[in-house]
């Protein structure tokens, strides 16, 4: 607050010096120096209240586009545009020594052209040259990792901690869900030991980095050491899925040397962690998605994903299936489609382990998936 008031001075006082030299010289170049007066007065009180109140909203606002934008970038493209405009600045200083010679305000306004425009380039050249920066510094890419000094103090109540970089802080409020996306991916143990995100990466529908925090790679370990023969096999699963996923070139893969306190869930921490990062989640546990939601964070939801892609039926429409087991009710049939939508058939019964014609009857969209009910054609 104190800072601010101090900006206000400084601004009023500093527009309010201009206005008196603007009256003082509309006052000279007049006959009557008593034009000064209302001149002087009036400009040195118009510089005096847009500098208290219109400058230091307008510099506030830009230090805070300047900060989001800055915060939004990741440190490998921090550090390739600092490269580049040094570059730039180096090789228009070199290029302006023989300018200085020219006579007149070209002396200095052509070198300050030159400085601009190569500083620019070289900028933008550097930008664009990110992933050479990124391939050799890989770390750099999670833009949270540039804030471990000014939060190492904030996060441990959140249960996040590291023992290779030191890195721990809380996540700030988000704003809106279209601003907490950076391009990064958090992976979730479900999604992992599902599978379906190594067949979904080649298809090249996911867009930026894979981001598996160690924590989460602990627990599927863990898992993968179960003594129960289900939770081992699906734990060993995952790991080959980690292991496909780190081969394919399509999707980065990164691991975050990040862990979790005693006591803290992981789910809990995952979506404190997709907060601080700005990143999505990908998984399929229901839960975790709908408090990850609640939250702010953006959620990946590969069993969504595999319902919005089903085959969209209408009744009156005509399905040829296998029908392969008994229903629930007296006489129905249960046949699948190839997605895995399942049809019941109204006395398709007799028709168990061959294929037939039906009609759709009517459609039903329950949480567990999409279920279809048919009737024999022609019956």
């Amino acid at each position: 607050m104190l800072a601010l008031w101090m900006l206000r001075a400084l601004s009023a006082g500093g527009l309010g010096v201009i206005g008196w030299q603007l009256g003082l010289f509309i006052s000279e170049s007049s006959t009557d120096k008593a034009e000064f007066i209302p001149w002087g007065l009036g400009l040195t009180l118009a510089g005096a209240i847009i500098g208290g109140i219109l400058v230091p909203y307008l510099i506030l606002k830009l230090w805070r586009m300047s900060a989001e934008y800055i915060d939004s970038l990741s440190g490998s493209a921090l550090i390739s545009g600092t490269v580049g405009l040094l570059v730039g600045l180096v090789v228009a200083s070199l290029v302006s020594i023989p300018l200085y010679s020219l006579s007149g305000w070209p002396s200095w306004g052509v070198p300050v052209v030159v400085h601009v425009v190569l500083g620019l380039f070289g900028l933008g050249l550097g930008v664009q040259r990110e992933r050479d920066v990124r391939a050799i510094f890989p770390g750099l890419e999670v833009p949270a990792m540039r804030a471990e000094h000014s939060m190492g103090s904030t996060m441990n109540g959140a249960g996040v901690t590291s023992n290779g970089n030191g890195w721990t802080g809380k996540a700030d409020k988000v704003k809106s869900l279209t601003s907490s996306r950076n391009g990064n991916i958090l992976v979730d143990t479900s999604a992992i030991i599902d599978g379906r995100i190594a067949d979904l990466s080649i298809t090249g529908f996911l867009e930026g980095s894979l981001i598996v925090p160690r924590f989460v790679l602990d627990e599927l370990r863990h898992i993968a050491d179960s003594s129960d023969p289900l939770r081992r096999n699906r734990g060993r699963r995952g790991l080959e899925v980690l292991g496909k996923l780190r081969k394919d070139e399509a999707v980065p893969l990164e691991v975050l040397d990040v862990g979790v306190e005693n006591g803290n869930e992981v789910d809990a921490v995952l979506v404190q962690l997709a907060r601080e990062m700005k990143s999505a989640i990908l998984t399929t546990d229901y839960n975790l998605n709908r408090v990850a939601e609640l939250q702010g964070v953006q959620v990946l939801n590969v069993n969504e994903l595999a319902n919005a892609l089903k085959s969209i039926v209408l009744p009156g429409e005509e399905l040829r299936v296998n029908i392969v087991q008994e229903g629930k009710e007296v006489g129905q049939g249960v046949a699948y489609l190839d997605d895995g939508t399942m049809v019941v058939v109204e006395g398709g019964r007799r028709y168990l382990n061959a294929f037939h014609d039906v009609v759709v009857t009517r459609v039903l969209q329950t949480a567990a998936g999409r279920i279809i009910f048919a009737q024999p054609k022609g019956e």
